[in-house]
């Protein structure tokens, strides 16, 4: 019922702001148009305004998942009109403030004391808030200058709500909706509510900065603020505060004289080495969480902020990613095509001959152009639409990447629409790749796990010597488990039982006879009673 309110909320915030082509679109919504137009809320006048404005309004309304869905969408400038994108571009960081009394109030309640405690001082203005939480300048009794971030009240309350709506409609498509199969949408449902949840943990997101700075320790590209664990609580982080431009103030970069192709390039290059080299990246790189150190504008250098979504792959993942990425540039299909069928991506029935054809029709016009006018954008839109004919599944741990690729790709094409991202990237990727089948490559990894397979092989002779033992004195006993041969076992056990049931069903039937049968029957009559029990007994059993 909850989830049924939700879903008319839904519907009424997006026809209250004019977006009723989204609602006739959505065919999950149709069925409840029709109460939708009944309901009071739909009979005032609709906001006016730019279509752009109104969408940016009506996500706000709606909270935080969906804030955060617009965000995601507003570095899509390829992607999207130029009005849309311009307004879904303030949900980066310009999402309406909580109080600051219930900010403190939170914070006090956390440490258990009066804030003038804890910090020698506490701005009541908020420096920035988001859809998760917001953030205020402070000053610790030491002097560090820090943030403090703080859960928006009943924020999870509010998500898990709508995590219970997106699970709905995600099972309601699983029943319905043809594609299903193919997209997954259960599954992809499930891992962004890990994702999210997780976000809800000042605790994570702390440790999520802490090995972000450690694996950049040094770098003249990313700098990664300090963490003040003392001060750190489920609810609360507190780092240290930084000094940068944000990414999107392109005229004051500009000004500057920022090398905006070096900038645009070391981002492509530090998202490669996270996923490859690190297997650990940050994952919500939309403009707002991104500042550049300005200090020497030759070298210009990231600064990131807010960590609660990071992501990591499994080696097979990142093997398939890397020889995808290589095969796609250099243009060898085949190799793509066979690629997807070998992850399991495609079906395994899937004719490598015919996929090959369909990426080949899908990618070769856009390998007309110059690499650095190709759109990652563009180009998985074409592939996701030549997919839909082979059943190719939605991967669901690897949409985080996606998403936060085609992230990076729009944040360096506003910063140098120039950027050439293949130029940027190959030499890390076939690095990476050539690294990974190298001797010494193959030496590490048997070194790291050298300690488990000295613990393995401890057991062997203790093995070896039962091994013996049961041979020499006849107890070996072989067992093959597979699927068909326990599935055949099952049901014949099942069918054992049912036989038994039967038997006992027949002999208390035969009793009952017997005991029914008057003293003086002839004795013919009740052996031909007897003989048609066993005979019945015998047919249930057999």
């Amino acid at each position: 019922m909850r989830n049924l309110v939700r879903l008319l909320r839904i519907n009424r915030v997006l026809v209250n702001h004019g977006l009723d082509d989204i609602v006739q679109a959505t065919h999950l919504f149709r069925p409840m148009r029709l109460i939708a137009r009944l309901s009071p809320g739909s009979w005032g006048a609709k906001k006016q305004g730019p279509r752009g404005e109104r969408m940016r309004l009506a996500l706000q309304e709606l909270g935080p998942i969906f804030v955060k869905f617009g965000q995601a969408l507003s570095t899509r400038r390829d992607l999207l009109p130029l009005d849309i994108a311009d307004e879904l571009a303030m949900l980066q960081d310009r999402v309406p403030p909580f109080p600051s009394s219930e900010a403190k109030a939170m914070a006090e309640k956390a440490y258990g004391r009066s804030l003038d405690d804890v910090f020698d001082r506490f701005d009541d203005e908020p420096l920035a808030a988001a859809s998760i939480a917001q953030v205020h300048k402070a000053t610790l009794k030491s002097g560090e200058e820090v943030i403090v971030k703080i859960l928006r009240p009943g924020v999870e309350a509010q998500i898990r709500q709508d995590l219970d709506v997106l699970h709905a409609l995600a099972r309601l498509a699983q029943r319905h909706w043809p594609e299903a199969r193919r997209l997954r949408p259960v599954e992809v449902v499930s891992e962004y509510e890990k994702t999210v949840i997780d976000e809800l943990d000042m605790m994570r997101e702390a440790a999520n900065a802490a090995q972000l700075k450690r694996n950049f320790a040094g770098s003249d590209k990313l700098y990664v603020p300090e963490v003040y664990w003392e001060y750190c609580r489920p609810d609360i982080l507190v780092m240290e505060r930084i000094s940068g431009v944000p990414i999107s103030d392109l005229d004051t970069l500009n000004a500057a004289g920022t090398d905006m192709q070096k900038l645009a390039e070391n981002g492509v290059e530090i998202f490669f080495t996270q996923v490859f080299k690190h297997n650990f990246f940050h994952a919500d790189m939309h403009p707002g969480n991104i500042f550049v150190d300005i200090s020497d504008p030759s070298q210009p250098r990231y600064i990131a902020v807010d960590f609660g979504i990071v992501g990591t792959l499994s080696s097979r993942d990142q093997h398939y990613l890397a020889e995808n990425f290589l095969a796609f540039f250099e243009r060898d299909y085949y190799r793509v095509a066979k690629l997807h069928v070998d992850s399991g991506w495609v079906p395994p029935e899937t004719r490598i001959d015919e996929f090959e054809s369909a990426i080949r029709t899908v990618c070769e016009p856009i390998f007309n152009k110059p690499l650095k006018d190709i759109s990652f954008g563009q180009v998985l839109l074409g592939l996701f639409r030549t997919a839909r004919r082979f059943n190719m599944e939605i991967q669901p741990q690897l949409v985080l990447l996606q998403k936060t690729l085609l992230n990076i790709e729009g944040l360096g094409r506003q910063l140098y629409p120039d950027l050439d991202l293949w130029k940027t990237a190959h030499p890390i990727l076939r690095g990476w790749v050539e690294e990974r089948v190298s001797g010494k490559y193959i030496l590490q990894r048997l070194r790291e796990q050298l300690p488990e397979l000295g613990e393995s092989l401890q057991g062997v002779p203790e093995l070896a010597r039962n091994l013996v033992e049961q041979l020499a004195d006849g107890r070996f006993n072989l067992q093959v488990t597979v699927p068909q041969i326990e599935k055949l076992r099952a049901e014949q056990m099942a069918g054992r039982k049912q036989q038994w049931r039967a038997i006992a069903g027949a002999s208390t039937l035969l009793s009952g006879v017997l005991l029914l049968i008057p003293a003086g029957v002839p004795l013919w009559l009740a052996g031909t009673t007897i003989a048609a029990g066993i005979a019945l007994l015998l047919s249930a059993r057999s």
